[in-house]
C-alpha cells in the first residue's frame, strides 16, 4: 500500500510544480486548481504514511 501512497505523493508534487510554473495569465483558474489538487494529494499521502491512519479511516467509514 505504501507504493500507491508514494505515487499519490509524487503526483501531488508534480501538480504543484506544474501549477507554480504556468505562465499564461488566462489560465489563472487552472493554475489554482492544479495547486489545490496537488496539495490535497500530497496531504492525503502524507497522512496515510502516518502510523494509525488506517484505524482512523476505518472509524470514519464505519469499517469494523
Amino acid at each position: 500500500m505504501g507504493f500507491w501512497y508514494f505515487l499519490i505523493l509524487l503526483l501531488g508534487l508534480f501538480l504543484v510544480v506544474k501549477g507554480l510554473f504556468m505562465h499564461k495569465p488566462s489560465l489563472f483558474v487552472k493554475k489554482i486548481s492544479f495547486l489545490l489538487v496537488g496539495l490535497l494529494c500530497m496531504s492525503l499521502a502524507l497522512f496515510m504514511f502516518l502510523p494509525g491512519s488506517a484505524e482512523i479511516i476505518a472509524e470514519l467509514l464505519n469499517l469494523e
